[in-house]
């Protein structure tokens, strides 16, 4: 692998622009070239970002011999398809969560890295910021000893456009496979894969989840309440609780830069986590040094973490009901 490693970017967005501005403030990160459906819009993100080259389209991008990885940050239902198009040009990929609409379209992806010997990587930023970071470690620590449950939410108010991203099926809209995977994601990364799902649900015109309300039940014990929402706005933090204390993720959760650790002796301890730029900066580095290294997996997020999130999604809905055409 070369000192600079060069990134494609399919799928210049919101989100994709974030990531682009913290590659720029990583070392050695080059944004060789971008493509979109909409030319026009290619050209505008290469500018503003600084890409070298702006590609006609993404096959042209994925078959640059110059490009070490791409980064494939558009819906949902074309993850999957994309994912797939860099894989079979030889290229690395990371992809945005999730990582595909159900568990048959990931195993043949991670299962195609693992025949190429590519990386592949679910970009689950959530993994690789600092607060994530400190909270594995107070948990490694048992700095809360065993612990009784976890409970997490996520909700905004909607703007009710029935063609947004957010409501239409064809994007894999929904509450659960957007905003919802993270509570569920914290969940799995601290008690596993639960013995029991339920899970209740309200519905949108265009039939996909506007709400979604989640228990995980566990053998040993152990419970984890997640809620997603696009009904109103809700605190958006998780909280974790053990037979010592509990610690809080403050707002937002899922990246956030602030831990409370509150014991049973009403005894309390504040960690501030900042993050580096937007907060892609981590799993950028993250991606960049399993490259450096040859590494075709991340061990902090797996192949086989995201094919159990992927899988517990599926449980979910089919608790609730909901389906997609790429379930056909």
């Amino acid at each position: 692998m070369p000192e600079k490693i060069k990134w494609g970017i399919i799928g210049p967005g919101k989100i994709a622009g974030k990531f682009a501005q913290d590659l720029q403030l990583v070392e050695n990160a080059v944004l060789h070239g971008v493509a979109s459906r909409d030319a026009g819009r290619s050209a505008a993100f290469a500018q503003k970002y600084n890409a070298v080259h702006v590609f006609e389209n993404y096959e042209a991008l994925a078959a640059d011999p110059e490009i070490d990885i791409i980064y494939v940050a558009t819906p949902h239902v074309f993850h999957f398809e994309q994912t797939m198009l860099c894989l079979r040009s030889g290229k690395s990929v990371l992809c945005e969560k999730p990582f595909g609409m159900n568990a048959r379209e990931v195993k043949i992806m991670t299962d195609e890295a693992r025949a190429r010997n590519l990386f592949l990587m679910e970009a689950l930023w959530t993994r690789f910021i600092p607060g994530t970071e400190k909270l594995i470690e107070l948990i490694s620590q048992d700095a809360i000893g065993k612990i009784h449950y976890v409970k997490a939410d996520f909700g905004f108010l909607g703007d009710g456009n029935k063609s947004s991203r957010v409501n239409n099926p064809d994007l894999g809209a929904g509450t659960l496979l957007d905003i919802g995977i993270y509570p569920v994601y914290l969940s799995l990364l601290l008690l596993g894969i639960p013995d029991q799902i339920k899970a209740v649900a309200t519905f949108t015109d265009t039939g996909v989840d506007s709400f979604c309300a989640i228990l995980f039940d566990y053998l040993s014990g152990e419970k984890a309440f997640s809620e997603s929402s696009i009904l109103s706005n809700t605190p958006i933090e998780a909280m974790i609780y053990g037979e010592k204390g509990s610690i809080k993720m403050h707002s937002r959760f899922h990246h956030t830069e602030k831990l409370t650790l509150q014991l049973n002796d009403n005894t309390s301890e504040t960690f501030q986590n900042v993050y580096i730029g937007n907060g892609y900066y981590h799993e950028i580095v993250e991606v960049m040094e399993c490259l450096k290294s040859g590494k075709t997996e991340s061990e902090k997020m797996p192949h086989l973490m995201s094919l159990d999130l992927i899988r517990t999604l599926d449980n979910i809905r089919e608790n609730i009901g909901l389906k997609y055409k790429s379930d056909e």
